[in-house]
């Protein structure tokens, strides 16, 4: 039998609603923080929203009913793991340390089923090239790593060198692809006037000719046209 395409792009819309409903209730570190239960969870939807798009049978009382049977349980299972911490190392795992005091934990690689290749490579990307600056790192149950530097191989921070202090500030976007952003704008207590009068000073006459602009209390205004992208 045909498929109804606007019945198809009905259980599309649900299904897409639903999984952005259930992910805004699980909260943003639960992307972020991807376990092996949270991988599966997501293989698990992901099959359970298919077969009932395609399937003529199912219908649109069913993938929400079962999508959000899922959910509950999913929010249900993070309930229990913030409460019962117990649980939590069992469902989770633990972080491993796999440098210890500079030292490759070979007992820890093993476990984990890591092999060196796959650990330089995870060193790599978080700009450590050489396993001698490390003296510890920690694989996290996310499959992310943690590393902390030997002294020497450490950063010079303002306190090491005795500087003052400064303020720190968050930057504000006020421009982005040509478009103004009003609302930031307003947040800083300035109008539209000041945005070009800012914009004069770097010599640009049109809103429309900036990609990018933000702003920074202690560094003025940042601007990237578009002919320079």
């Amino acid at each position: 039998m045909e498929l109804n395409i606007w019945e198809i792009t009905i259980k599309v819309a649900l299904g897409f609603f639903l999984l952005f409903f259930i992910t805004k209730i699980l909260g943003k570190t639960t992307i972020k923080q991807l376990t092996p239960f949270d991988f599966i969870t997501a293989i698990v939807l992901s099959e359970l929203l298919g077969n009932g798009i395609y399937e003529e049978s199912v219908n649109l009382f069913y993938i929400f009913y079962t999508i959000m049977i899922w959910g509950v349980l999913m929010i249900v299972m993070e309930k229990i793991l913030l409460k019962y911490k117990g649980l939590r190392s069992f469902l989770e795992g633990n972080p491993s340390i796999i440098i210890r005091d500079g030292k490759i934990d070979r007992y820890q690689l093993k476990k984990n089923r890591m092999n060196m290749n796959q650990l330089l490579s995870l060193l790599r990307q978080s700009e450590i090239f050489s396993i001698r600056e490390v003296a510890y790192a920690i694989l996290e149950t996310n499959g992310s790593i943690s590393i902390l530097k030997k002294h020497v191989y450490q950063k010079v921070t303002v306190k090491d060198l005795s500087l003052a202090p400064q303020p720190t500030y968050l930057s504000s976007t006020l421009i982005m692809d040509g478009e103004v952003l009003t609302d930031n704008i307003k947040s800083l207590g300035y109008d539209h006037s000041w945005l070009l009068e800012q914009l004069a000073t770097k010599g640009i006459t049109r809103i429309s000719d900036v990609l990018y602009a933000d702003w920074l209390a202690n560094d003025g205004i940042y601007i990237i046209p578009y002919k320079s992208y």
